[in-house]
C-alpha cells in the first residue's frame, strides 16, 4: 500500500526521550486511517538511540554531520509520504493534533504549518510568559516551531527544505520559504491553535533563565550569526554530557 504521510524524528543522543514519543506517534498513527511510517535520522549518536529506534519499528537513516536541518532534510529524502511531518525526539503529539495536520494537508487548501506549543512539566511565570509570547508571535506571523512542522512534500522540495546554512532558527526560515512557495499555488500557511503540541522543558534545567535571554536576544539581533556552529551551542550541547554535537 502507498504511503500517506511520512514522519520524521531528527535525533541526536535521544536515548532517554525518544522511546515515549515513538510510543504516542504509534498509538496516535493506529488511530488515524492513512497510512503513515516514522522515520528517525541518527544524526551522529553515541548513545542507545538508534537502538531504540529500531526496537520501536522505526526506519533509520543516518547522517553524519550534525545539523538539525541537515538531519530534517536526510529523513525527508527517505521518506516515502506525499505529506510530511516533522517532530523532535523530546516532543508528544497526540491523536487529535496529527489528525489536524494532515487533515489540513488533505484539503488541498493548506502547504503546512506548525502548532501552538505547551511544555511537559510545570514552569515558572518568566518561562510562562516567553512561551505565550513564542504562540502569540507564531499565530500571528505565521511561523512553525522546530518540535512540530508539517508540510505537503511536493511544497517542501519546491520551496528546498530546511536551510542547511543555518545551525538554528531553521524552521522560520523554512517557515517563510514555504508560505511563498504555497502562494503560488493558493495553499494557506496554517497554525493549529488546539491541541497544543507537547514538548520537554529540558532546557530551562539546563540553561539558566539569564543566559537564555542574553543569547537569544543577542541572535534576534543578529541573525546572521545562527549560521555559525560556535554561535548555536544552546541548540546542540547539553551541560554535563561528554559527547556534544
Amino acid at each position: 500500500m502507498d504511503t500517506d504521510y511520512s514522519i520524521i524524528i531528527p535525533a541526536y543522543n535521544e536515548e532517554t526521550l525518544l522511546a515515549n514519543t515513538l510510543k504516542m506517534l504509534q498509538k496516535a498513527m493506529a488511530e488515524i486511517p492513512l497510512i503513515g511510517e516514522i522515520i528517525v535520522t541518527d544524526n551522529n549518536s553515541t548513545d542507545r538511540t538508534a537502538e531504540i529506534a529500531k526496537a520501536a519499528g522505526a526506519k533509520i537513516v543516518f547522517e553524519p554531520i550534525n545539523q538539525i536541518s541537515r538531519a530534517r532534510n536526510t529523513g525527508a529524502k527517505h521518506a516515502e509520504g506525499r505529506y510530511l511531518v516533522f517532530i523532535d525526539a523530546d516532543t508528544l503529539a497526540s491523536r487529535d493534533l496529527l489528525q489536524a495536520a494532515l487533515s489540513n494537508l488533505e484539503s488541498g487548501k493548506c502547504c503546512g504549518g506548525g502548532a501552538s506549543v505547551c511544555l511537559d512539566t510545570p514552569v515558572d511565570f518568566l518561562a510562562r510568559t516567553a512561551l505565550a509570547y513564542w504562540n502569540t508571535i507564531s499565530r500571528i506571523f505565521h511561523l512553525a516551531a522546530g518540535c512540530f512542522v508539517y508540510t505537503r512534500r511536493d511544497d517542501f522540495e519546491a520551496c528546498g527544505g530546511f536551510s542547511e546554512k543555518h545551525y538554528a532558527s531553521e524552521e522560520i526560515w523554512f517557515s517563510i520559504a514555504l508560505k511563498r512557495t504555497g502562494k503560488l499555488s493558493n495553499h494557506k500557511f496554517c497554525i493549529i491553535n488546539k491541541p497544543e503540541v507537547i514538548t520537554s522543558s529540558r532546557k530551562l534545567v539546563w540553561f539558566s533563565h539569564i543566559k537564555q535571554l542574553t543569547l537569544l536576544s543577542f541572535l534576534a539581533l543578529f541573525p546572521f550569526m545562527m549560521r555559525y556552529k560556535w554561535m548555536c551551542g544552546y541548540w546542540y550541547k547539553r551541560p554535563g554530557k561528554e559527547s556534544n554535537q
